[in-house]
């Protein structure tokens, strides 16, 4: 019986366990899921009519590979208006989500042993669409002391002559760190020093709180820095599978074009009309939405202060990183679903900068959200779990 290559790439990439613990907590009809970074909210009505009409009246099939011409001319108008600068439809290019968008532009801007540099802690995907591409990542770190926001001296020093690609996250997931405009334009002048691409991972960009999103494509004089949006996040459309990224080079453009059509034939076309509905709709629900997301943070770090558990309170994104005071955090984790039914993602799927940690999604329902950190705080308080890490910390602010 055949086997897959053993020289595969794809044989080399890690499981998240994200998913492994979303699995777990699927087989409990009493979980709390704290795990998965989801709004739970739906989309709004206007979307869901757009798509309803645009399927009535026969619009479901093929697109071209880059996305609806319409799409690309309401994305490129919508970066211009918000970033100030001058996008043009041609430099779009639409994606079956931003992750997507992230692994077509790894395979077509890396070769085999090139290198990316991420954040760390990491959202693994980024890492796991590395491996794929037959590419490198290499983690620079990030502090929970610091807020988790990068310094730029650390990530110049992680630079190899096989580097070819910074990663940059900003709202980040995991950790909701919103990087300032100063360093933002530190990081992208490292890049130019050694010439990198520079990957711009902004899916949470809508989602602020005490510091406003500035792009890294802003501070960009020679092309470099690619942008990735994501409609999951802002609108609720996580399974309609939607994004878009800007691209500065248009031979780059060219050749995602010819890897989507190798690979996923063109972006969904009825999430492609959810798209164009929703960035040209009503906005009151986006402004509702991190208003909510905002108010969860608030009652959340409120709960974790009074419990005495640290935590670096995140001013973007919406999630919540949690020192819980344990080594093993896939160890404590499953111990939290199996004693007190509640889902949580272990720091370890993040990297050793989530040393001690795990990482809660405020996106869960406000009742859901509240209950599970104090059964967390419980679990803490308790020592189950596994043995305490002495001299660990955390920033609480």
């Amino acid at each position: 019986m055949p086997r897959p290559a053993p020289s595969s790439p794809v044989t080399r990439i890690p499981r998240s366990g994200i998913r492994t613990l979303m699995d777990l907590a699927l087989r409990d009809p009493e979980a709390i899921h704290l795990e998965i970074g989801e709004p739970d909210l739906r989309p709004a009505a206007h979307v869901i009519d757009a798509v309803a009409a645009g399927a009535a009246a026969g619009l479901t099939g093929y697109t071209s590979s880059v996305g609806l011409t319409s799409l690309r001319e309401v994305a490129a108008e919508r970066v211009t208006s918000r970033q100030g600068r001058a996008v043009t439809p041609d430099r779009v290019v639409v994606t079956h989500g931003a992750m997507h968008g992230l692994a077509m532009a790894l395979a077509t801007l890396l070769g085999p042993g090139d290198e990316v540099l991420v954040p760390d802690p990491v959202f693994p995907n980024w890492e796991m669409a590395a491996v794929a591409a037959s590419a490198r990542p290499r983690r620079y770190p990030t502090r929970a002391a610091g807020g988790f926001v990068p310094r730029p001296a650390d990530v110049e020093v992680r630079i190899t002559p096989r580097t070819r690609a910074l990663l940059l996250c900003s709202p980040n997931n995991p950790t909701g760190a919103v990087y300032p405009p100063d360093v933002l334009a530190a990081l992208v002048d490292v890049a130019r020093r050694h010439d990198l691409w520079v990957l711009s991972d902004e899916c949470y960009e809508a989602i602020t709180y005490d510091a406003p999103h500035v792009s890294p494509a802003v501070f960009d004089t020679d092309g470099r820095v690619l942008v990735f949006h994501s409609l999951s996040k802002t609108y609720a459309l996580t399974g309609w599978r939607t994004g878009y990224v800007v691209v500065p080079d248009l031979a780059v453009v060219e050749a995602m074009g010819h890897l989507a059509e190798a690979t996923v034939a063109c972006p969904s076309t009825t999430g492609q009309l959810a798209a164009t509905a929703a960035m040209t709709g009503p906005q009151e629900g986006v402004a509702a939405a991190v208003a909510s997301y905002r108010e969860r943070r608030d009652a959340a770090v409120a709960l974790l202060r009074r419990r005495g558990v640290r935590h670096v309170v995140p001013d973007g994104a919406f999630y919540l990183m949690v020192d819980v005071g344990r080594p093993d955090t896939d160890a404590f984790a499953l111990d939290l679903l199996a004693r007190r039914h509640v889902a949580v993602a272990p720091g370890s799927t993040f990297g050793d900068g989530a040393a001690g940690m795990v990482r809660v999604s405020l996106a869960a329902p406000r009742g859901d959200l509240l209950e599970g950190v104090a059964r967390l705080a419980d679990h803490v308080a308790s020592g189950a779990g596994g043995a305490a890490a002495p001299g660990r910390v955390a920033a609480a602010r």
